[in-house]
């Protein structure tokens, strides 16, 4: 097993403990500059402050106690980011009208980008709404269709 896994495995029960769910675990780095950097957030997709706060303490706690790593390292408790990549389609279920950016494998609606809100999924079609210029349009295109797709901040 891998350093990473049994890392997961002994991080889950705090995930479950404090409510969040691991969005990325890995290492950076290397030599004193050596980084584990542990991404979480809540299933709705929102993270604070005071909770990766919370999991870092507890992670610190079985990191101290375990034999993982002889060589010196920072742990570094995150959010995924404001416009984190959905690598699951699926999420989209779990959030409310997600205002995403999509790169598309074949052209809809003469588009292979799309930056709008995602009003509808159903496991198998993506219907989003955008603008162009100053009309309001909307665009649907097959879930398995979609190369690449992030959350999208919107200014």
């Amino acid at each position: 097993m891998s350093t990473i896994e049994h890392l997961k495995q002994l991080f889950d029960p705090v995930f479950r403990e404090c409510g969040v769910i691991l969005y990325e675990l890995k290492w950076t780095g290397s030599g004193k500059d050596r980084t584990l950097e542990v991404a979480i957030m809540r299933e709705d997709g929102s993270m604070d402050l005071d909770t990766c706060a919370e999991v870092s303490e507890k992670l610190s706690d079985i990191l101290d106690s375990s034999d993982i790593s002889e060589a010196a390292y920072t742990l570094e408790v995150c959010s995924p980011g404001a416009e984190r990549e959905i690598r699951d389609l699926k999420e989209l279920s779990t959030m409310d009208q997600p205002y995403v950016y999509v790169r598309l494998k074949h052209p809809a609606a003469k588009m292979i980008e799309i930056t709008g809100t995602v009003t509808a999924y159903d496991g198998e079609t993506i219907t989003m709404s955008y603008r162009d210029k100053a009309a309001a349009k909307s665009v649907a295109f097959p879930a398995d269709d979609v190369e690449f797709m992030r959350l999208a901040v919107k200014f």
